[in-house]
């Protein structure tokens, strides 16, 4: 499975790489970005995201609307450290499919995973 991990801190996207890998995905492609997401999403062809709200340039949530407003269907979980509640339903009325509030353990990040691929495929 293709997951695209965005977030503008590298430590953060190691951590995710670790879980994702431990968890069997290995094809990843990282993203500093929403702009730098913008520019590879097209050709890497994500079969999920990963996403941080808070970013230089092009945050997470603006991100996630340009992205669906190109007619992006593959499911997006938000990565965040934003746990007001508010936000959250600002994210899933952008399009976003699931929520991980930061830190979360691997364990964590492996259900929300799965949760999200199961509704999707429903």
């Amino acid at each position: 499975m293709k997951i695209l991990l965005v977030d503008d801190s590298k430590t953060m996207r190691n951590i995710q790489k670790g879980i994702l890998s431990q968890l069997g995905y290995t094809d990843l492609e990282e993203a500093c970005d929403g702009l730098d997401a913008l520019s590879k999403v097209g050709a890497f062809n994500p079969e999920l995201l990963l996403v941080d709200w808070n970013m230089p340039n092009m945050d997470g949530l603006s991100f996630v609307k340009e992205y669906r407003s190109k007619g992006g269907k593959s499911p997006v979980i938000m990565v965040t450290t934003e746990a007001e509640k508010s936000r959250v339903v600002e994210a899933i009325k952008a399009g976003v499919n699931n929520y991980v509030v930061k830190p979360f353990t691997p364990d964590l990040l492996s259900q929300r995973i799965k949760e999200t691929l199961e509704r999707v495929a429903a």
